[in-house]
């Protein structure tokens, strides 16, 4: 804890010269301007997706959409990503990353446009199941793409800063969706969903290297058969946890807006501002919390910040008003920002360790897609079954009982 308590209060001048002094938490120079192009076509495209995701559950439910069937909205997304994300992680390790990019950030781009056209539920549950499919080549491959280029003794910062695009894009598109809803129409979300997704896409056209000079091209050594990873412990605890927080994600994303909308009455730009305050408190604190990760244990991380967002979605079910939701989700993003940093740092070094980078991604991203999945409809059926309010106590279950078994498996092992 003295080191969590030093890291917070030192100066930020100072923690950048121990950066530069001890040669961690730098990109090689070569390698800045592939970083710098993922950083900021990810951003662009998450920004879009942000957008219409806290939209989406209001509008399903206007369209008359039950509980179960909100949580297919965004379950069939799940789906098709998890089936196709070991192969599009497998094959990017043969193949290269470029191609997969590219090609799933203009299938994204294609996808967010079709959504003006969708006025049914079923539609809505089409189209995010064929968007899921497009994602499966994006994410997974991208991650993988930043470990390759990160040294060694900086994963946590590494993956820190990258998913500092990823939060900070998440915080700012529910902001401007509920606020873009509001001064013009969902359409207009869509249409500026697409447009962002064309700028990840063409980013990543032009200032991407070829497939020939990505550094896992000039690496000729096999990947390990899934069977190998699979078996490794450590990587199957860091998978459970990464899927338990992801269950919890699901659950806020579904639900926060409706009960938001139909216990408080609030208005889009209000709810958006719910989505965002979570996903911004986390996306802050994964920079400081990567350089962190680091240099202490990585358990004591995990741990501490699955208490947090235990907490955290506990504390909606007794919301009494908009103030107490805020608290909520500023709670649970506390936890995100504090553990997840240190759990993709060490999905970084079993990466490297077992030369399957993109495969050990695509894992780690099928653990985030089967919470998106489980998550939401677990808390579709508490809510048909019992009330609203029981959809969060669900990701109480879940978080804390995978936080104890993360601590009780991994033991006085040091991660």
């Amino acid at each position: 804890m003295a080191d969590l308590f030093y890291s917070i209060r030192e100066p930020a001048s100072r923690l950048y010269a121990r950066l530069k002094n001890d040669g961690r938490g730098m990109i090689p120079t070569d390698q800045k301007g592939v970083f710098v192009t993922l950083f900021f076509a990810i951003f662009s495209t998450v920004t879009g997706v942000g957008i219409v995701v806290p939209l989406l559950p209001v509008y399903a439910n206007d369209l008359g959409a039950s509980g179960i069937y909100v949580g297919m909205i965004f379950g069939s997304f799940s789906i098709s990503r998890t089936f196709l994300l070991p192969l599009f992680g497998r094959l990017s390790d043969y193949r290269g990353r470029k191609p997969f990019i590219i090609i799933g950030l203009f299938a994204y781009t294609l996808i967010s446009l079709l959504f003006v056209f969708s006025e049914t539920v079923e539609s809505l549950i089409v189209l995010r199941f064929i968007q899921g499919a497009a994602s499966a080549m994006i994410m997974p491959v991208v991650q993988a793409y930043v470990g390759e280029i990160t040294p060694e003794g900086s994963e946590g910062y590494a993956m820190g800063l990258f998913n500092l695009s990823m939060f900070l894009s998440l915080s700012i598109g529910p902001l401007m969706g509920g606020s873009i809803k509001e001064i013009w129409s969902l359409d207009a979300a869509f249409i500026c969903m697409g447009a962002l997704s064309a700028v990840g896409f063409l980013l990543c056209l032009v200032f991407l290297p070829q497939v020939s000079a990505e550094k896992n091209r000039q690496e000729k050594e096999t990947p390990l058969p899934w069977s190998d990873l699979i078996k490794d412990r450590e990587l199957v605890l860091i998978f459970i946890f990464r899927y338990a927080y992801t269950s919890c994600i699901s659950i806020i994303w579904c639900f926060i807006p409706i009960f938001a909308d139909i216990e408080f009455g609030l208005p889009g730009s209000l709810i958006g501002l719910l989505v965002m305050l979570g996903v911004f408190v986390s996306g802050a604190l994964h920079l400081p919390m990567g350089y962190l990760a680091d240099r202490v244990d990585k358990k004591k991380m995990v741990v501490a910040g699955g208490i947090c967002s235990t907490l955290g979605m506990l504390l909606p079910f007794y919301a009494g008003q908009f103030s107490d939701l805020v608290l909520a989700v500023c709670v649970f993003g506390v936890g995100g920002g504090i553990s997840m940093p240190a759990i993709m740092a060490f999905a970084m070094i079993k990466g490297e360790e077992k030369k399957a980078m993109g495969s050990v991604m695509s894992i780690m991203t099928v653990a985030h897609s089967l919470g998106m999945l489980t998550g939401s409809m677990a808390a579709g059926l508490a809510m048909d079954y019992l009330s609203l309010s029981f959809s969060f106590p669900c990701g109480t279950l879940i978080m804390g009982s995978v936080t104890l078994l993360f601590l009780f498996l991994m033991g006085g092992k040091k991660a």
